[in-house]
């Protein structure tokens, strides 16, 4: 129910933060995973991670997310290189934190296009090999802000909600293509984006903290076990959700 083995998965934005996590819970059950990113570097470095635990064959692919040729190509050098699509996690994310009077177009443009646009892109052109494959699975990692407002994140809270509504009209378009497409929502967790809020959020560390029942934030290996049940065929009948994985912030009044 929990294996992996022969599939291939690509994980935008999976050289670091949450998408390391999931692309480590992949690889750890079998899958080989196509990172793809514009940080070569990271991208290295986290491919030899990756086949460090066992499934050989990840591999970085430069691709901008947000540019339709690019996305075009990196998947015709996933179909090249791998022979098939089995898996994509919709991950690459930004956020400019700015209340909505004080964020200018272009700022609003590059958080909805790398967060919810690139999801779009991808699941467009992920969705013929995905078909070809006789089936395959879709994830797409929304936020707590997707449940949530805030008023220091406008535009970060638009295209989370919008993962969530997008993933639930691809669900229902290609259920029948045997695709299931769902969700995750994390809550607050330890990763470079998220150090830079603690940086201009005043006292958001320990508020956190006293919301979250597991008493702690979250960590990128939390995201391990979430993406081998969303990727594998123990999920065959969830489609269209959206699961928090938050250690209980978002059940707390």
């Amino acid at each position: 129910m929990f294996d992996l083995n022969g599939r291939v998965a690509v994980v935008t934005g999976g050289n670091g933060g949450i998408g390391l996590g999931l692309a480590r819970g992949l690889a750890g059950a079998g899958a080989r995973v196509v990172i793809a990113a514009r940080n070569a570097k990271k991208s290295a470095a986290a491919v030899a991670e990756l086949d460090s635990l066992g499934a050989a064959g990840a591999l970085a692919l430069e691709a901008d997310v947000r540019d339709e040729k690019s996305v075009a190509a990196l998947f015709d050098a996933v179909a090249a290189r791998c022979g098939r699509l089995d898996i994509l996690v919709n991950n690459a994310g930004t956020n400019i934190r700015k209340p909505a009077h004080e964020l200018s177009l272009a700022e609003w443009r590059e958080v909805i296009d790398t967060n919810l646009t690139s999801a779009f892109l991808c699941s467009h052109a992920a969705y013929p090999l995905l078909k070809k494959a006789g089936g395959g699975k879709v994830i797409n990692i929304g936020s707590m802000l997707s449940i949530f407002g805030t008023g220091f994140a406008p535009a970060y809270a638009a295209s989370k909600g919008g993962i969530v509504q997008f993933t639930k009209a691809c669900a229902s378009s290609w259920a029948k293509d045997n695709i299931q497409v769902n969700a995750i929502l994390p809550g607050w967790i330890d990763t470079e984006l998220t150090v830079k809020a603690r940086a201009q959020i005043p006292g958001l560390h320990d508020s956190v903290l006293k919301r979250t029942p597991a008493g702690r934030w979250g960590a990128i290996d939390d995201f391990r076990g979430i993406a081998v049940f969303l990727a594998g065929p123990a999920s065959d009948f969830v489609t269209g959700t959206a699961i928090p994985v938050d250690g209980g912030y978002s059940i707390q009044g």
